[in-house]
């Protein structure tokens, strides 16, 4: 199956498109193909391409996972603006981001531990998210200001959740009235208005206990702060976009247009992971294989 790129669409001028991958291991085949498409992408629109390290699992996050996806991408000859736009170097951005959403009332502290929600979700089982994992249960989404100060004294950690009612109903205030939509590209370059659905995803998690920001927060205040255009990324992230437009409209941060490229999967169908320990770029480079090979791995003509 060839993977082609969408090609003469209506988009803004300088259209600026990012890869932005996590250094908690090393890239495999889906990573080389999200990094080749938007490459691709940029250069064929006249486009800018820009590389972000997503680095906010601290405790997963390795400098030398760093180094090796410059390596890898540089070895597939790739290149990208300078300088790269490290995640963990701008907690204080996404803090203040977080705190607007505060100040709207839209986020609330949960203090439960995973165990405490596992088992909330096991007595009462329910509706799954995108991901597979039960909904939120609700524990903690409504505890009284004196409960939660106390609990903040006592030095318990704690999420900050999303109001997913009070968040869709303040975005379409803000909308007037219309729907968290967004723009999807198809391969051939035709534009679909998708309406979101970030009720699936319930009272999400916006900043983690960890780390100031969760992913969702993260991704959406930096391509803004880029200027991305064009957000390229695999399907499994396509779902993601419900909670990225609801956050987008509720920061004022502009719209970007979308475009969902197909996974790569192994011969049972299974999407490449880290967490498998899928064949990395490094292993197959160090095998033989060329840049010229990866690309015929994973479906793209040596044109595109």
């Amino acid at each position: 199956m060839t993977c082609r790129v969408p090609h003469d669409p209506p988009f803004p001028a300088r259209p600026v498109l990012r890869f932005a991958p996590s250094p908690n291991g090393e890239l495999h085949l889906g990573h080389a193909l999200s990094a080749l498409v938007a490459s691709t992408y940029a250069r064929r629109l006249g486009g800018r391409f820009l590389l972000r390290i997503e680095d906010i699992d601290v405790g997963r996050c390795r400098p030398q996972f760093i180094t090796g996806i410059l390596d890898d991408l540089g070895w597939l000859g790739l290149d990208w603006e300078e300088p790269v736009l490290r995640q963990s170097e701008h907690f204080a951005d996404y803090r203040a981001a977080a705190h607007r959403l505060e100040a709207m009332g839209l986020l609330y502290p949960c203090f439960a531990t995973r165990a405490e929600i596992a088992a909330a979700a096991a007595r009462d089982p329910g509706a799954l998210d995108p991901d597979g994992a039960p909904l939120y249960p609700g524990l903690h989404s409504r505890l009284g200001s004196d409960e939660i100060a106390s609990r903040k004294a006592a030095g318990q950690a704690f999420a900050l959740r999303i109001d997913i009612d009070k968040a869709i109903a303040e975005a379409r205030r803000r909308l007037q009235g219309r729907e968290v939509a967004f723009t999807e590209i198809g391969p051939d370059g035709t534009p679909s208005l998708i309406v979101a659905r970030p009720e699936r995803w319930g009272d999400a998690v916006i900043v983690r206990k960890d780390v100031p920001t969760s992913y969702h927060l993260a991704v959406v205040f930096d391509d803004a702060r880029q200027g991305v255009t064009h957000v390229t990324r695999g399907r499994d992230l396509f779902a993601a976009t419900d909670i990225h437009r609801l956050l987008q409209v509720l920061l004022d941060l502009p719209e970007p247009l979308y475009h969902h490229h197909r996974l790569v999967t192994d011969d049972d169908g299974r999407k490449l992971a880290k967490s498998a320990r899928d064949t990395s770029l490094r292993a197959l480079r160090e095998a033989g294989a060329t840049p010229q090979d990866i690309r015929r791995l994973i479906g793209l003509g040596a044109d595109r």
